[in-house]
């Protein structure tokens, strides 16, 4: 981590006097020996960069979103040129360049903030050993190490030995307990942060071997934290929290306020969005008009979020516009109802138990017309006269034992 660390040296300078414009401000207030004023003074120091690298989030926010529409046609192309690897990445290149997408961009916060991060390290290290670095004197070397976070020194590690420790003037206990924390807190702060991400910002619909891949990354990424934090200064371990809770709240608030396309997060949103407009009847704000509008635009390619949307406002007597506003409309209302009443009229389907009850039902029925018309039949039968020579009816009755009662089919003539 060092030798790394020191490949990013040439940031340090810039590093260590921001940390000690910060220091300047917050030494005022709560003392310069503290480590309210330190540790302040890196978390302000995370703030200013995460502050400068929102451009670079707001475009891994966009890729990430192309990169999950793209899955299905990027899993097309592979099939179709699974045997030419050249023609495949000729495809690929030419459909990242159709949509706009390029692939590092969801990799771009990271990459940007490696060399602050890196620089942090070193400064810290410089500090645990004693060493003056960038804009950081003997006067502020010796402040830096008098200060403690919860009894823990900044430059403090969770694998130091309890001499280095005592030589910065605290307890080996402290300074495990409190990294044991931040080591924690920093990997539960990944993985909800992913987990956020997975959970209600992405498109349910599609199934796609990218949404695998994250699921991994959920559970991968906060163990590497946790593996590389025991190895990490308390002021990087402060600094590395601090960005991840950045993070989960900057995405946050991305996911309320534009959500990814048939995801939970826009259901909610849409949702929130049609109680707006039914209290005041009309769409606030720019950028709700700016998303009513997208859903216009999608016309029939609307996913059934949408729809859900669009037929809410038509129950409200309302119609959304192409300039994302909505104007009373009684053909929506009335389309609406129609619909509602259409589906209200067809018939339930019946249970599989109800069925064979009727089916039972309509057997019994037939089976009782039957034998009334065999009744019928046999009763006019008997209502006809008796031919000379033939018994009646009654002497049949009187048939021998083991004779079946009633009328007597006739006998074959060839059984005669």
């Amino acid at each position: 981590m060092d030798t790394i660390a020191s490949l990013f040296s040439f940031i340090t300078w810039p590093v260590s006097w921001v940390i000690v414009q910060f220091h300047t401000l917050y030494g005022a207030i709560f003392g310069n020996d503290t480590g309210w004023a330190w540790g302040l003074s890196i978390v302000s120091l995370v703030v200013l960069i995460r502050i400068c690298l929102i451009p670079l989030f707001v475009k891994q926010i966009k890729s990430t979103r192309n990169m999950q529409v793209l899955q299905p046609k990027m899993k097309a192309i592979q099939e179709r040129y699974k045997s030419d690897k050249q023609r495949q990445s000729e495809e690929m290149m030419k459909l990242y360049k159709e949509t706009g997408t390029n692939p590092l961009s969801s990799c771009l916060p990271i990459l940007a903030q490696s060399p602050f991060f890196f620089a942090l390290y070193h400064v810290l290290s410089a500090i645990a050993s004693g060493k003056t670095i960038g804009v950081i004197d003997q006067p502020l070397l010796d402040s830096a190490r008098k200060a403690h976070i919860f009894g823990a020194p900044l430059a403090a590690k969770f694998m130091d030995s309890t001499s280095d420790v005592t030589a910065l003037g605290a307890s080996l206990t402290d300074v495990r307990v409190v990294t044991a924390v931040m080591i924690v807190m920093m990997s539960a702060s990944q993985f909800f942060t992913q987990r956020q991400l997975m959970t209600k910002n992405v498109d349910l619909t599609v199934k796609t071997p990218y949404m695998q891949q994250q699921k991994m990354l959920m559970y991968i990424f906060p163990l590497i934290f946790a593996v590389m934090g025991i190895n990490f200064p308390v002021g990087v371990l402060v600094y590395w929290l601090t960005t991840n809770v950045w993070t989960m709240g900057q995405q946050m608030y991305v996911i309320n306020q534009n959500p990814t396309p048939g995801s939970k997060a826009q259901d909610q949103y849409l949702g929130r969005l049609l109680k707006s407009v039914t209290a005041h009847g009309e769409v606030r704000g720019r950028t709700k008009r700016n998303t009513v509008k997208r859903i216009v635009s999608k016309g029939p390619d609307r996913n059934d979020i949408e729809r859900k949307f669009i037929t809410g406002l038509a129950k409200l007597g309302l119609a959304a516009q192409e300039d994302g506003t909505v104007i009373k409309s009684d053909t929506a209302l009335a389309e609406a109802e129609g619909g509602a009443a259409q589906r209200r009229q067809q018939p339930k389907r019946q249970t599989k138990a109800k069925r064979q009850t009727g089916s039972a039902k309509d057997t019994g029925s037939t089976e009782s017309g039957s034998k009334t018309s065999l009744q019928k039949q046999d009763g006019s039968q008997d209502d006809k006269p008796t031919p000379a020579g033939k018994p009646a009816s009654g002497s049949s009755r009187q048939a021998k034992s083991g004779q079946r009662k009633g009328p007597q089919r006739p006998k074959h003539p060839s059984k005669k």
